[in-house]
Parts: structure tokens; sequence; C-alpha cells
């Protein structure tokens, strides 16, 4: 069973940047594909980034593709999100997410844990 605990969301204005941590526990990290999901009030839980066991490939979704950054560090069991420029319609409740082999990466359905979610508000 994996833990993820995300840390790193607040309040910032338009046109500032945020970093994102994940910090997991209780399994093997270095054995997961990482993603990031948000969730803004009233939307589905949208696809941002994933990046792979070694983190030799990452993939972004459309709104955050230019300005945000995945990575990981496998020695600390943590993943990041580095966020730029960043727009009210970035706000949402961020979660972080793991899960093993297998294709999909982008779709909720495909990830076997996650975080319980930190908030990231952007102020215009």
């Amino acid at each position: 069973q994996v833990q993820l605990v995300e840390s790193g969301g607040g309040l910032v204005q338009a046109g500032g940047s945020l970093r994102l941590s994940c910090a997991a526990s209780g399994g093997t990290f270095r054995d997961y594909i990482m993603g990031w999901f948000r969730q803004a009030p009233g939307k589905e839980r949208e696809f941002v980034a994933a990046i792979t066991w070694g983190g030799s490939a990452t993939y972004y979704g459309d709104s955050v593709k230019g300005r945000s950054t995945i990575s990981r560090d496998n020695n600390k069991n943590t993943v990041y999100l580095l966020m730029n420029s960043l727009e009210p319609e970035d706000t949402a409740v961020y979660y972080c997410a793991a899960k093993g082999a297998g294709k999909t990466i982008t779709t909720t359905s495909a990830y076997n844990y996650w975080g319980q979610g930190t908030q990231v508000t952007v102020s215009s």
C-alpha cells in the first residue's frame, strides 16, 4: 500500500509560480509511474502531468503544457510539479497519484493510489 502526501499549495497571484511536492511511502517508489491531476469546483478531475519510473519520459495535459515541469527524486521518494505563469483557471485541488505498468497515463482510472490533495488558488 502506497501513501501519498502532497504539499506546496497555496495562494499565488496570476503570473506567479508554485512548486508542489508529493512524498510517497509504503512502497517501492521507483516501481510507480507518478502523475498529477487537478479538480476545480464543479469539474471533473483533469490530467496535469505524469513521469515514468526513472524520469526519462514526461507527459503533460494541454492546459499546462509549456508552463509546467514534472520531476521526481527516487532517492527522496518524491515527485514535484513546478508550475509557472499561473492563471486563475489553474485554481483547483491538485492530487498526486501512482500507478504501475500500463500504457494509459492520462485517465484517473489508471491510477491505483491517490493523495488527499493540496489546494492551489490563483488570484487575478
